[in-house]
């Protein structure tokens, strides 16, 4: 084998080979974020958002592992936020407002784990939809 092949790169001036894989993405920092804690029966969903809106982490209970009824308990509710939190965290997310929706039995261990994870609660609020007699419901079943 000859010694001058050795070398990839073009002698002449030409452009370096493209390096592929995924572009790197820059670090924003929010110090201050909004967290929507989505409870249901069946899972539990986790979003950091900034002020506007933008979506800086979110974590669901079946993203972690949790499969069938075990996805709506109180413990997988701990988990997920503690796991969302973290990667907030990363953005430098020092205090939230946290809005809470739904019945779900993981409402208050979500929040807990927010605030344990280092992240400042400024307030909570319940922004569970309740209907003021909105729609009919659907008429009676003849047996």
């Amino acid at each position: 084998m000859s010694e001058e092949n050795k070398n990839p790169l073009p002698q002449d001036g030409a452009k370096k080979p493209e390096q592929k894989g995924a572009p790197r993405r820059r670090l924003r920092t929010v110090a201050f974020a909004r967290v929507y804690v989505n409870c249901s029966f069946n899972n539990t969903i986790i979003t950091f958002t900034d002020e506007k809106g933008g979506v800086i982490a979110w974590s669901t209970s079946g993203g972690n592992g949790f499969r069938g009824t075990k996805k709506g308990t109180p413990f997988a509710a701990q988990i997920t936020a503690s796991k969302a939190a973290a990667r907030a965290s990363e953005y430098g997310v020092r205090q939230a407002m946290v809005f809470v929706s739904g019945p779900g039995p993981g409402r208050e261990t979500a929040i807990r784990a927010v605030a344990q994870s280092g992240i400042h609660v400024v307030s909570i609020k319940d922004v569970t939809p309740i209907p003021h007699n909105g729609c009919r419901p659907p008429k009676a079943r003849r047996v």
